[in-house]
């Protein structure tokens, strides 16, 4: 489980937070210095290294000594490079630890998470770094002004920014803000924050709640976010709610209805910007379409789905990648290998219920299940598989369970 840490107004000094390192590259310098796995990088240039960012600003300088640790008997090595990297591998990309959310969300999918899960899932992750790094949406609230200060000097851009309004006091009221874990009030200011970011481009999205920021108040959060140049995209996607709510407040999901005239706006603003910015700029997420039971956009409507990991074209995508039937001419071969990880667990059966059976006789060829490595694929087409191969990830022990339950 990763470290956190818990945003504060006083935020602590930076610390020396010891990197482990679980691989040193044959050859390399950290290698010729005696370096070995399990050690700990402690600074670079003399200083603190927070995270893997931090660290490649270092090693970009040209010159670097870094100071490492053997954990077991506390000696230190220093070694130094000039443009070259080091050859260290670490267990993490954040070091000194993920920052966590400064907001208490009433529509917060972590508070609906069920219980049991892996511990992981329960990380209230707001971190820049891992939006910068990976994508992940957040709130900003919870920067410091060295935070601002190092987005600027290191251009990390873009970021993924949840927005949800700019109506400020709306925005507070959704969000509810926990005072003591603010350590900067200007942060709270959306608007603040986007244009002091100005330089780096913004990937930002709206959750929205039926009567709360939809309506005439998505159409002023639109407005707004339009006549920022670093807005690259907005996602508008609906409220997720759970059957695991306990003690929030209550909230409804969109109707037909309401999913409707979310749409409606979505898409006039969508013409608009088609003309003036040359983008539909504004993308709605599947669960509208499918919720308003409107058909979904076609593949081109989506721009490349740069957001598609926010459930922005996520079926349409599927859709146009994922059929069989549609993909394969029935006889074009003798043998059609299918990987493991296209059925259901242990079974013969696709997601949509079809069976491998009814594959064979709709396509009228041989199809089979191959492995999921090289060796075993050409097994499989010298031989035949001849079993059940499962597929490549691993199971805990639960999920085979789940999995023996259900199928």
């Amino acid at each position: 489980m990763p470290k956190v840490v818990v945003s504060r107004q006083q935020p602590s000094p930076a610390d020396v937070t010891p990197a482990t390192i679980v691989a040193v590259e044959a050859g390399s310098a950290a290698e010729r210095a005696g370096v070995r796995p399990g050690w700990q990088l402690l600074r670079v240039n003399g200083h603190a290294i927070p995270d893997v960012l931090a660290y490649r600003r270092e090693l970009e300088r040209g010159e670097a000594e870094l100071e490492v640790r053997e954990p077991e008997g506390g000696a230190t090595v220093r070694f130094g490079v000039a443009w070259e990297d080091p050859g260290l591998e670490f267990d993490d990309v954040i070091f000194d630890g993920i920052r966590l959310c400064a907001n208490k969300c009433d529509f917060c999918y972590v508070h609906q998470m069920p219980k049991g899960m892996r511990k992981s899932l329960y990380i209230m992750d707001d971190d820049f770094r891992t939006s910068f790094l990976y994508g992940s949406f957040v709130t900003l609230t919870n920067l410091t002004e060295d935070d601002v200060d190092r987005i600027l000097d290191e251009h990390l851009s873009p970021l993924y920014v949840s927005v949800h309004s700019v109506d400020e006091g709306l925005r507070d009221e959704l969000m509810k803000p926990w005072p003591h874990k603010v350590p900067n009030p200007g942060a709270l200011s959306i608007r603040g924050m986007i244009e002091r970011l100005e330089p780096i481009d913004l990937y930002t999205q709206m959750v929205l709640l039926p009567g709360r920021n939809d309506g005439e108040v998505l159409n002023g959060t639109l407005e707004y976010l339009a006549g920022r140049p670093n807005v690259r995209a907005v996602a508008a996607v609906p409220v997720g709610l759970t059957a695991h709510r306990a003690h929030l407040p209550r909230l409804e999901p969109y109707t037909p209805d309401q999913a409707a005239d979310v749409l409606g706006r979505v898409q006039a603003f969508q013409e608009r910007m088609l003309r003036e910015r040359g983008t539909r700029f504004v993308f709605a997420s599947d669960e509208f379409y499918l919720r308003a039971g409107v058909p979904l956009p076609e593949t081109e409507a989506y721009e490349g789905f740069p957001m598609l990991e926010n459930g922005i074209g996520m079926v349409r995508d599927f859709l146009d990648e994922g059929d069989l039937l549609a993909a394969v001419t029935p006889g074009e071969a003798d043998l059609l290998l299918l990987s493991p990880n296209m059925l259901k667990y242990g079974t013969e059966t696709f997601l949509d219920d079809t069976s491998l059976s009814e594959l064979r006789e709709r396509l009228g060829m041989a199809v089979d299940v191959g492995g999921t490595t090289l060796g075993r694929l050409a097994r499989s087409v010298l031989r035949g598989t001849g079993q059940l191969e499962l597929p490549s990830f691993g199971f805990s022990t639960h999920a085979i369970k789940e999995a023996a339950r259900q199928h």
